[in-house]
């Protein structure tokens, strides 16, 4: 077994005898010499340890094979062997040897402290599986072997760099697992794997991941694309050359040095080209690309010049990721120009620290530190985004949800837009003005109301593009609407919004449930305020809830029944109970928030006879009497409705729709829409009928009343305008 779901390569077999003590050492085989070989950067002392770790490894997996029948110790071997291409530390690679003892045999992580210190345990410990624990399913497994992971991750990132190499070492050890099981561990990496490593700057572990997984998902797609691809290298050599000699020359005709390279995209990509934009693979020009490097910064604009002036550019095709880094830390020079036969051909312009980063991103740090410093920046620029991915889970995040989250994160396609006072914010592409205000701070997303985009209001919902200047207007007593969740792009500000409307719901539906926990509490003859507390401690208790808080929250919420707990305290309570009230209607002012809803059907407003029906999960939702969809409701659920009243002084406005009937003549519109407002009546939407125009029309109004007096007024001020012939309320 492995860091992964399960090693899907795992067999499993422990040996029935103990462990040799003196286990022997093939200095022939390869796998094993060509990993001693690679350790030569690291000190006598650290080889001996990463040397103890492979015994003890191979001690611990004795007996264990993988389905292709090799030993299993073959496995982390492997993996370790790729950190050591990347020159890690040797806490790194001792922890890559040992990855997988603590999940298959029984070494526990105080085994590990004890032999190879802290460190490494704590690294071996944040890349083993939580199999421990029972989950209802497999995804909530993955999802909280995966949140436990990036916890593990934002600690230390060399444990990012052991689970990529050990993904990427079953991808391609996974011929002998049964064929669903690699589809489904093909596609969990192409959803959240690959894009880890794309977003850490791992472009070559993230290309090898997704053809892997595309090979696991469509193989025969997989063996074709390769076969037309072998049949293309020859058949394009010619052009390929043309090109490279050509580019080659126009560098030094300006006197520039710079080395120049072809490179075939990767199947995977060629693959997604065809599936997006639904060509076929002849049709896919653009199979190679050109990487030049050069010494530095400034010889990068120039190489772009000299080729400008050689081969035409493609417009819209130009992007600059030298003046602006992606998040990851990328940078480099695009540009798309047509070349010899009207071939468009890919370039990407760039120095050798540059490519450096690009290819292994946070790996680049061991790689290569004696190049730059850069290696360091984007360590910390790494730790602060698998951070602000921890803050995506809430105070008692739900894993699955958190996953969720994560993977709207992953996108791989960057915007870049600025604030008023010029800095870059990078967000997926297809984000919205409400993800840039929630990128800036939690409270700006909370309370923004209206924003500008290059000086100009526009609505909430926009999509941002590249180079926008975003200004966000705040008002202080706004609130999150459940209605940008359809449309915000970015997991930080889907998380922000879900928490604040649960934290809302939940001190809404709390208040609620008090209420009707009392009232039936005063129909069984107690007064709430009578019952001990040591009383409401043995409810609480017996009830499994953590406080009364959360019973009420339960009650208003309708998942508990307000009359059962009543019973619980009543029975607890040594109050006289000869006594049996009628309960006292439920209240209701229309400003309670989430938890009581004034239903859309038929928009009740004060003076209206009002029932309430309380459903699980979703509050209550107060209906009118005569609404036709409460009668329905009435009949096949009777016991989920509330007696409910209206509050004397309710204190605000309520919406209600009326429907004007009048004589199709010039003004109407306006001395109709007069009269409402000498009623001192606020008009929230008007719309007419769409039919041909006749000798009477039909006005809808949405206007806003204090009550049924309030609507009355009105109605008796539309009667004196001119021309109308019938006012009418509008319900369901």
């Amino acid at each position: 077994m492995n860091t992964d779901a399960t090693d899907p390569n795992s067999a499993n077999e422990s040996a029935e005898q103990s462990p040799s003590q003196n286990l022997a050492y093939e200095n022939d085989d390869p796998a094993y010499r060509v990993f001693i070989d690679t350790l030569n950067y690291l000190e006598p002392d650290e080889i001996a340890l990463v040397l103890e770790a492979y015994r003890f490894g191979e001690e611990a997996h004795q007996g264990q094979t993988r389905l292709s029948g090799e030993p299993y110790i073959t496995h982390p071997l492997a993996v370790a062997g790729a950190l050591a291409e990347w020159r890690m530390d040797a806490q790194a690679i001792t922890a890559a040897l040992l990855h997988d003892v603590m999940e298959d045999t029984a070494v526990t992580k105080a085994d590990i402290a004890a032999r190879f210190g802290k460190q490494v345990a704590e690294l071996v410990d944040g890349l083993s599986k939580l199999d421990r624990i029972e989950f209802q399913s497999y995804q909530d497994a993955q999802a909280e072997n995966f949140r436990k992971m990036l916890m593990a991750m934002a600690r230390d990132l060399r444990i990012v760099l052991i689970k990529l190499a050990d993904r990427r070492h079953n991808l391609q050890t996974m011929e002998p697992v049964r064929p669903d099981k690699r589809r489904r561990i093909a596609h969990e990496t192409l959803e959240i794997y690959a894009p880890i490593a794309t977003r850490l700057g791992l472009n070559n572990i993230s290309r090898q991941l997704q053809d892997l997984s595309f090979k696991h998902i469509h193989p025969l797609r997989f063996r074709v694309l390769t076969r037309a691809l072998k049949a293309v290298r020859g058949n394009r050599r010619e052009l390929l050359s043309k090109i490279l000699d050509g580019i080659r020359s126009k560098l030094q005709e300006a006197n520039i040095e710079a080395g120049v390279f072809g490179r075939e995209k990767s199947l995977y990509s060629i693959y997604r080209k065809m599936v997006d934009k639904r060509l076929s693979f002849s049709q896919v020009l653009d199979i190679y690309g050109f990487r030049i490097i050069v010494q530095d910064r400034p010889t990068c604009y120039l190489a772009l010049g000299a080729l400008h002036s050689r081969y035409k550019p493609v417009p819209g095709k130009f992007k600059d990721y030298i003046a602006i880094p992606k998040g990851n830390g990328y940078q480099s020079l695009h540009t798309t120009l047509i070349g010899p036969y009207g071939t468009p051909i890919e370039i990407q312009i760039r120095t050798q620290s540059m490519h450096h980063l690009a290819e292994e991103g946070i790996a680049s740090h061991w790689l290569y530190k004696d190049s730059e410093e850069s290696g360091a920046d984007l360590q910390v620029k790494m730790h602060k985004w698998l951070q602000s991915l921890l803050e995506l889970q809430g105070p008692a995040g739900d894993s699955s949800e958190f996953l969720e989250h994560v993977k709207v994160d992953l996108f791989p396609d960057e915007v870049y837009v600025f604030t008023p006072k010029g800095k870059i914010l990078s967000l997926p592409r297809g984000a919205t003005v409400i993800d840039f205000a929630y990128a800036v701070h939690t409270d700006i997303g909370h309370r923004c109301v209206a924003a500008r985009i290059d000086h100009e209001l526009i609505p909430l919902s926009a999509e941002l593009a590249n180079g926008n200047q975003v200004e966000i207007i705040t008002a202080p007593h706004a609130n999150p609407n459940p209605a940008w969740l359809t449309y915000v792009k970015t997991g930080r500000a889907r998380s922000k919004i879900r928490q604040f409307l649960k934290a809302l719901q939940q001190d809404g539906s709390s208040v609620l449930g008090e209420n009707m926990l009392n009232q039936e509490l005063q129909a069984l003859g107690v007064l709430p305020a009578e019952i001990p507390a040591i009383v409401w401690e043995r409810v609480v208790r017996d009830s499994g809830k953590k406080s009364r808080r959360e019973i009420y929250s339960d009650i208003g919420l309708g998942r508990s029944l307000a009359a059962v707990f009543a019973r619980r305290l009543a029975a607890h309570d040594e109050v006289s109970q000869t006594e049996m009230n009628v309960a006292a209607p439920l209240v209701i002012r229309g400003t309670e928030g989430m938890a009581i809803q004034l239903a859309s059907c038929c928009k009740p407003i004060p003076g209206d006879p009002i029932i309430g029906l309380l459903r699980k999960g979703q509050g209550l939702r107060i209906h009118t009497h005569a609404c036709r969809v409460a009668r329905k409701s009435r009949n096949s659920e009777p016991h989920n409705w509330i007696h409910v009243e209206w509050d004397p002084d309710p204190g605000q406005f309520f919406d209600v729709k009326i429907k004007v009937t009048a004589k199709n003549v010039r003004g109407l519109l306006g001395r109709v829409a007069t009269g409402i407002s000498q009623a001192g009546v606020n008009i929230e939407h008007v719309n007419m009928d769409g039919e041909k125009p006749g000798l009477f029309t039909e006005l809808h109004f949405l206007v806003q009343v204090s009550g049924r007096p309030h609507l009355a007024a009105l109605m008796r001020a539309l009667r004196r305008v001119p021309d109308v012939v019938r006012i009418a309320r509008e319900q369901e």
